[in-house]
């Protein structure tokens, strides 16, 4: 398992954070863990949490629950790992946020201007 950014105390580089917000579906898993409140989230959970953040269909279906394992699984949860925005544990298959408030600015900034 890694060591976050927030438990090394050093704040993500700005770059950084933009960059793993860019995507939706890396959004869906931030604010998803931002609920949990620093507790660790079963992978599955997460996945239908995001399928039925993103869905594209009213409800999300099986298929659309596995494009996203898949998409988590593959593409983003390890760069959210890589930057230092969550830790992934593969062994108990759980996920929770390890960033600060600092960090999670951007995300707040991103949830204003999709409400407008």
């Amino acid at each position: 398992m890694t060591v976050s950014a927030f438990e090394s105390g050093k704040s993500i580089p700005l770059d950084v954070v933009l960059s793993a917000v860019a995507n939706e579906h890396r959004r869906a898993v931030l604010r998803s863990l931002n609920q949990t409140e620093g507790e660790a989230m079963q992978v599955s959970a997460l996945v239908d949490q995001v399928a039925e953040r993103i869905r594209d269909e009213e409800p999300p279906d099986d298929d659309h629950r596995q494009r996203v394992h898949t998409a988590l699984h593959h593409i983003h949860l390890p760069q959210l790992e890589d930057c230092g925005m969550i830790v992934h544990n593969t062994e108990t298959n759980q996920v929770r946020n390890s960033t600060d408030e600092l960090d999670q600015q951007p995300l707040a900034l991103i949830d204003m201007y999709e409400a407008c």
